[in-house]
Formats: structure tokens, sequence, C-alpha cells
């Protein structure tokens, strides 16, 4: 059994929290620098490359790469032989507590969704837990601002709606959203489980790299062919007109009920905060 302190967790959070939040992960970068050099608007390439001045200028100066720094959700991965000597859920807050102090980011949760009174220091994070196997904690999180989380959607299909469906729920989802989530977004695509796994997955799919290639031949096709379509809608970079309205479509699937086809759609602006360390 191997112990892990509830200290060592606090500590790792903060530092994986300012990190997140002032530098933009290379792989999502580096897809806007091709993205600029391939966008056949001049307003759409302006723009992203406003973007890439400001990634640029939070990375040199210590500065979150946008002033909405997001409700910190995290992915725990916990090995069978580890034990941690304290509250896991108390270690994670500590550690959102003293980034977003440290960091001067702003606090944007609020204690209760109808009186939104704010709780001042970004806590409670949102923590989903995995038991594997080992003795290593693996610890995955994004900061997820509201602009891109309230364009986001989930639907009941039925099989019979099948792969076309679920295209046009995404592409109808996305021409909805608009400018709003601050395109060039990437979209998460959660299909399978039931209506709560869904969702789940699809906030997944977001921390994956946006260069690899999905394993599952069927979602690797529908990645590809949504990531065409949505580009083809025109949106552009901020809802400027383009042809860079979306850098990377990822899906996650999971096995479902025989009369179910659950599917989720979770859009992520272009400062896509995340960041992943094992302990």
């Amino acid at each position: 059994m191997r112990l892990i302190k509830t200290t060592d967790i606090t500590n790792v959070i903060e530092d994986m929290l300012i990190d997140a939040c002032e530098n933009i992960p290379n792989d999502v970068l580096n897809i806007i620098q091709q993205a600029k050099t391939k966008e056949q608007s001049p307003i759409g390439k302006m723009v992203l490359n406003k973007i890439i001045e400001n990634d640029d200028y939070a990375t040199n100066y210590h500065l979150p790469i946008c002033q909405d720094t997001g409700i910190v959700v995290c992915f725990l991965e916990i090995g069978y032989d580890v034990h941690i000597d304290g509250d896991i859920y108390e270690a994670i807050n500590e550690g959102v507590r003293k980034a977003y102090q440290k960091g001067y980011f702003r606090k944007s949760v609020v204690r209760h969704p109808i009186d939104r009174i704010n709780t001042t220091d970004n806590t409670p994070a949102i923590t989903h837990i995995k038991l594997v196997s080992g003795d290593k904690l693996k610890i995955t999180l994004t900061c997820k601002g509201a602009g891109s989380e309230n364009m986001s959607a989930v639907k009941m299909l039925t099989p019979a709606d099948g792969i076309e469906g679920i295209k046009k729920f995404v592409i109808d989802t996305v021409i909805k959203a608009g400018g709003k989530p601050c395109p060039p977004i990437i979209v998460g695509l959660g299909i399978g489980g039931d209506f709560e796994l869904s969702t789940i997955l699809a906030k997944k799919a977001l921390l994956r790299e946006l260069n690899d290639e999905n394993p599952d031949p069927i979602l690797n096709k529908l990645e590809k062919e949504l990531l065409v379509e949505i580009n083809n809608q025109g949106i552009g970079p901020m809802g400027f007109g383009g042809t860079t309205t979306c850098l990377s479509v990822k899906a996650n699937s999971y096995p479902c009920h025989i009369a179910s086809l659950p599917v989720a759609v979770n859009i992520q602006c272009h400062a896509s905060r995340h960041k992943t360390k094992t302990i």
C-alpha cells in the first residue's frame, strides 16, 4: 500500500491550475497556427493571429489566457494500492483556492444556482473518481468556461436516428451556438451509456490530444466528417465568418440500452485549459 499525502495533492492541483490558466497546450496552439495559414477570410485570419498573440502574451507575462478562468473539473484515476491520508475532495478544493488566489484568477463559482452568492474562492471543484490497478494517482483537470459550456447540449436520440441523426444534432448545436462559445471551438462528443454518462464521455473527449487518431474506425470517420461539415458552416473565428470554426472533433462511446442512443455535445473554446499529471 502506498501513502499519498493530501498536502501533496493540494500542491499538485495548485501548480496544474496555474499552468492550465496561463499556458495554452502546445497541440492546441499548433493547430491554431496551422489554421491561420489556411483560413480564407481576411477577418478570420486576423482574429486567429490575435488569438495567437494573446496566448503568447499570457505565457510570457503569467496572465490568464481568458478572463473566464472557469469552474474546475477534475478526473482522478486512483490505484487500488493507494491510500490517501485525508479528505481528497478537500485536498482538491484547497488546491483550487490557492491557485485562484495566487494567480489572481476570477472566482466564478456560486454556492447555489438560485441565490447566486459567490463562494469567493472558486470552490467547490467538480470531481469524478475512477479506481484502477496500481499504486499511482493520475489527475486530469480542466478549467471550463461558461461561454462554451452554455452552448453544449445532450439529447436522447433513438437507434433509428443512427449516424445521420447524430451528425444532424451536432451540426444543429454548433449552428445554434454561432460565435457565442468563442470559436474556433473543439467539439467533444459522447455517444452511448445513458443520459448522464454521455455527458461525461463528451467532456472527457475534450481532454484528448487534438492530433491523435481515434482507434475506433466508426468514431474516427465520424470525427473527420463532422470537422469538415462544421467548418463548412461559415461561422469562422469568433463568429466573424470564415473557414475555421472548429479545430477538432473528438468522440467517445460506451455500450447502451437497445432502445436508446444518448448523445452529448460538449463545446470547448479555443482556450482549451487542461492538464494531466501522475503522482
